[in-house]
């Protein structure tokens, strides 16, 4: 079953790791130091229950999910952190390292959200009631992993891409309005693996790159039809960070040991052709950004952080200063976040990691995973139970 992509945006879908999914934030004028207590906190709200989605910022609102008891939670903030309303949704993962996984997606007046367990829902913005949800497992032969769904769905125009993980529906397009199946794609019929998809316009044409369990692969996005498939399994098939693109080729990478390597696209992106490969590049969650032509981010088994030439993958530097996390980059600097609930403020300088400021995350429970939102001089991060909004102009 076939459709092409509708063509533009009537709006803009919010997306996870900022405007172009790739972690890097459009912002100015922010400091370039933190006071010696680390960066004013402006509020916190910490009974989000359990959870590690990020936070979405569209219209002056903020959204997030948790999981109170077994029961999935969608969040609505104002800026100034006053809840305007939180809705039930459904049942979320509650097996192990449990609660909410994926970001909420926003485009005008709807909200979606992929839970833990399998569910794809769709909500009203004004006051979080349910217009429609899909069973990706019932509905489309797809089946849980270890740790639960981690995807962040994505958006184009009236299509939304999701990864059940089917033999038969491997990856989907649905009609966002309706839940309608738009195509199907067998792809390499393997399992999901945590991964939020990377939707690209290369040369004219729009490509899904997403992980499966043992294979990165490229979906042409108006049909489904698999263009190319490049073999990565790792010992868990966890494959949580989301591919990067830049300059006509992508970077994918994962943990445990595994690493990351770099595919050059094809003019008409129909093949790809590794150029390079680093075991050491092994981050398992905290993705990767990418600044005037080098790759910032820290290891798994590595534990260190790295900077590597874009083209070459030239290794520029090694640290250990800090422990292994997320990274994301904005105004010249790296915000990185570690799994010892280290917030730290870096020098984008591919000469040395350079940490400038540096502090700790103490509000919020378990697992330091969930990456930090920059949104208008302001860093929202989530730490399980809380969400701390930060100054940072």
């Amino acid at each position: 079953m076939f459709a092409m992509l509708t063509a533009g945006f009537s709006q803009e879908p919010t997306r996870w790791r900022g405007a172009s999914g790739n972690g890097i934030y459009n912002e100015s004028g922010l400091m370039k130091s933190w006071p010696r207590g680390g960066p004013e906190e402006l509020w916190s709200f910490k009974e989000l229950g359990k959870g590690h989605s990020s936070v979405a910022v569209s219209g002056g609102f903020l959204y997030t999910s948790g999981m109170l008891e077994e029961t999935g939670v969608l969040y609505k903030f104002e800026a100034d952190g006053n809840l305007v309303w939180k809705k039930e949704y459904g049942p979320e993962f509650s097996s192990s390292y449990t609660g909410t996984r994926g970001t909420p997606v926003l485009v005008g007046e709807k909200i979606y959200l992929e839970s833990g367990a399998g569910s794809l829902y769709c909500f009203h913005n004004s006051d979080g009631s349910m217009l429609w949800s899909k069973d990706l497992f019932k509905d489309f032969d797809g089946s849980n992993i270890t740790w639960g769904v981690n995807e962040t769905p994505v958006i184009n125009g009236d299509i939304i891409y999701l990864t059940p993980g089917g033999k038969q529906n491997n990856i989907i397009a649905l009609n966002r309005h309706t839940g309608n199946l738009i195509w199907t794609s067998k792809a390499k019929g393997e399992l999901s693996a945590y991964c939020t998809p990377l939707l690209i316009e290369h040369n004219g044409r729009k490509i899904l790159v997403t992980h499966t369990a043992s294979h990165l692969i490229g979906l042409d996005a108006g049909t489904g039809i698999l263009l190319w498939s490049h073999e990565h399994p790792n010992k868990y098939s966890v494959h949580a960070n989301t591919p990067v693109y830049y300059n006509s080729s992508i970077f994918y990478f994962s943990g445990y040991g595994k690493g990351g390597g770099m595919l050059k696209l094809s003019e008409d992106a129909s093949t790809v052709s590794q150029t390079w490969f680093n075991q050491k590049l092994d981050s398992r969650m905290g993705g990767a950004v990418v600044v005037d032509g080098y790759i910032y981010m820290s290891g798994d088994k590595a534990r260190e952080w790295r900077c590597i030439e874009w083209e070459s993958g030239k290794e520029m530097y090694v640290s250990s200063e800090l422990g292994k996390g997320v990274v994301i980059f904005a105004d010249g600097m790296l915000y990185c976040y570690t799994d010892r609930g280290e917030l730290a403020l870096v020098k984008a300088d591919p000469t040395g990691f350079k940490v400038v400021s540096k502090t700790k995350v103490t509000k919020g429970s378990e697992q330091h995973w969930a990456h930090p939102v920059i949104h208008e001089g302001v860093l929202y991060l989530r730490h399980g139970s809380a969400l701390i909004a930060y100054k940072i102009k």
